[in-house]
This record gives structure tokens, C-alpha cells and sequence, in this order.
């Protein structure tokens, strides 16, 4: 599960950047998962909670994981529409063009976080 391993990497940048702001403990971790960015939002709140209990001095108790979806959206390169993908590669629904580009969906970022200087 990859899942645990982004976790790891996003609480690093986290705790480094807390750090430099005198934050000692994080009360909310906020993040934009797109639908397509293969990141599932469920191992991600579970590698969240991995975590939180195995660094309790980085975490308030109830410090919590807010994950944003962001829907996946793409553009025919040949006739403009815009659409809802069901993968990354997929059909234009309007031309039938097997080649949309990804205008949305494949974030996968920091949005923001919260914590205590105490």
C-alpha cells in the first residue's frame, strides 16, 4: 500500500515546515486528492491514524486528516468537450476521440494544516 509511504512524505513536509513556524503539535492536515491521482482516500485517512498513534508528540489527540476530492474533469484535443473521465485514457463522449487531456483530477497536494505551539 503506497499509501503509507505518501502519508510519510506528506507529514515530513508537514513537521518541517511546522517546525520552522515554532508549531509543536498538528490539530488538522488538509489535502486535494484527485480521482485519478491513485491515491486511495481511505488507505490515506488509515495511514493517517497509523501514524497520529505511533507520534503522538507530533499529533494533538484529535488531530484529523481533511481530504478534499477533486473530480476528474478532460478535454477533447479534437472538438473541445469537456467531460468526466472514467480512467485517464478514455473516449470522448461527443467525437468518440480516444485521446481527452486531463484538465482535473490527477492532484495530489498539501492543501494546508493546523496546529499548537505549546
Amino acid at each position: 500500500m503506497h499509501e503509507m509511504a505518501l502519508m510519510a512524505d506528506i507529514l515530513n513536509i508537514v513537521q518541517e515546515d511546522a517546525h520552522s513556524k515554532g508549531i509543536k503539535k498538528l490539530t488538522v492536515v488538509e489535502i486535494i486528492v484527485g480521482e485519478l491521482s491513485n491515491a486511495m482516500p481511505d488507505a490515506l485517512q488509515m495511514a493517517f491514524a497509523v501514524y497520529k498513534e505511533q507520534n503522538p508528540s507530533l499529533f494533538t489527540t484529535s488531530a484529523t486528516l481533511l481530504i478534499h476530492i477533486e473530480e476528474a474533469l478532460a478535454e477533447c484535443v479534437l472538438c473541445h468537450t469537456i467531460y468526466k473521465p472514467g480512467q485517464k485514457l478514455s473516449f470522448c463522449p461527443q467525437c468518440h476521440f480516444p485521446s481527452g487531456k486531463m484538465t482535473a483530477g490527477e492532484t495530489f497536494q498539501i492543501l494546508s494544516y493546523e496546529g499548537e505551539r505549546q
